[in-house]
């Protein structure tokens, strides 16, 4: 065995040194350019159809709508969030009984989630019961009956679902990053809403809600792996071809959020650790300074406990957090919207350390603007790119990608190109720590 290793060795340094390891990386350019294209299509309505075909026996496809909880007031905060749960309780043509028992007969799964400015309904399916799939979606956002005594059982299912949420406190803690980073804005207010509105959204809100947002214009079907796009064309017209393209009156705009800096602290002695999270404005989805920060968020990275060799991570934040035993982790957060943006770290701490961690994490974001080398951004990128491409593995995290980029950019980037943009962001695009706002950070301890 020691034999056959020491004969291949050489072949492998020939082939990895010179002129071969430029012919590898040529390759690997060619390979990026030969992804599957992702074909776009709008209807007369506004409505645009986007696939991309890998050729996969199974397929993801989804519909993403420009409306969530940015586009509420006080007064219906958490109508979106509960209109996605009564999507599958029921339509003109089937009783929830009779979907639940078509979707498991086709081996299929149907979900949805809201954000605070997309709804997505999604189906994963076989490529041959793609139809079928479009037609349910069809059915469920254009012909929900919204019945009482449905309504009144969902309420009881958000209010249990909100109590499980406090008991997650990293979803405690963003939801009081955002209240207090967009103070009496609409991108403050919590997706779920809050108890009171839960006790009293009626059907009426329901049908206002989507009345006034579910348009052909601000709507994508998206769909990924096994689809043919000219039989998603079809299927689009036939089932949303129907679908207003215009609005009645002024198209809802989307609210102004402004960032204001300031801080939360909830104190409970009984709790052993504090879950803090601290963060600037940044950026929305089309700034051109959004690649930076995504290469800056990458230098700051994340570190865990449970990790090995952390004072050998690359990270400088990380090996301090593993030399210093500040804290049981920490993880760089970049969160965009349309116009905006939070860029920052949230960390769980034991109390003694707190001071120390906020110490260390706010000269790292210093170092960003003074002293990180050449060679450590080059590292970031490179971790940034081939995160990217981990993510995309499967059918249903491209369609999402798919109808993600389509509502925030009216195309979808390809991978050729975002590498590139991703490439040329040079070190001096990095934040001036000088011209950052206030942060703001809540935290329990």
């Amino acid at each position: 065995c020691h034999q056959i290793l020491w004969y291949f060795l050489p072949t492998m340094n020939k082939f990895t040194a010179g002129p071969y390891r430029l012919l590898a990386t040529q390759a690997a350019h060619q390979v990026a350019l030969n992804v599957p294209e992702t074909k776009v299509t709008a209807l007369e309505n506004g409505l645009r159809v986007a696939s991309e075909d890998s050729g996969l026996p199974t397929c993801t496809v989804g519909l993403w709508i420009d409306a969530g909880s940015r586009y509420e007031n006080e007064r219906n905060n958490g109508t979106a969030h509960f209109l996605e749960h009564m999507a599958f309780k029921g339509t003109r043509k089937r009783s929830q009984l009779d979907l639940e028992l078509e979707i498991e007969n086709m081996g299929a799964h149907l979900n949805a989630y809201t954000s605070r400015e997309q709804t997505v309904y999604y189906a994963k399916a076989f490529s041959k019961d793609l139809p079928r799939a479009v037609e349910i979606l069809a059915d469920i956002i254009q012909n929900s009956t919204l019945g009482e005594a449905e309504i009144e059982r969902e309420r009881g299912v958000i209010l249990r679902e909100m109590q499980e949420v406090e008991t997650n406190l990293q979803e405690v803690v963003f939801d009081y990053l955002h209240a207090t980073a967009y103070q009496s804005t609409a991108l403050g207010r919590t997706i779920l809403g809050p108890t009171e509105n839960i006790k009293t959204i009626n059907r009426g809100d329901l049908v206002e809600y989507i009345t006034a947002h579910y348009k052909g214009p601000r709507i994508v079907l998206a769909a990924a792996g096994g689809v043919c796009h000219d039989e998603l064309i079809d299927l689009a017209k036939y089932h949303f071809g129907k679908l207003p393209g215009r609005h009645q009156g002024e198209a809802p705009a989307l609210p102004l959020c402004h960032f204001t800096g300031s801080e939360i602290r909830v104190r409970d002695d009984k709790m052993p650790l504090a879950h803090i999270a601290i963060a600037v404005e940044a950026v929305g989805w089309s700034h051109p300074d959004t690649i930076p920060l995504m290469v800056a968020n990458t230098l700051i990275g994340n570190w865990d406990r449970s990790f090995g060799g952390g004072v050998n991570l690359s990270s400088k934040l990380a090996q301090m957090a593993c030399q210093g035993n500040l804290c049981h982790s920490f993880q760089s957060f970049n969160t965009c919207y349309t116009d905006t943006g939070l860029w920052g770290l949230y960390m769980v701490c034991e109390p003694s350390t707190i001071n120390d961690m906020m110490h260390f994490t706010q000269m790292e974001w210093i170092s960003l603007c003074t002293s990180v080398t050449e060679s450590e951004v080059a590292r970031a990128k490179n971790l940034l790119k081939t995160n990217m491409l981990l993510h995309l593995d499967g059918s249903t995290p491209i369609c999402e990608d798919i109808g993600r980029q389509m509502l925030c950019y009216s195309r979808r980037i390809p991978l050729h190109e975002l590498e590139a943009r991703i490439e040329v962001s040079p070190i001096e695009q990095l934040p001036d720590y000088n011209q950052i706002r206030s942060g703001m950070f809540w935290m329990r301890s």
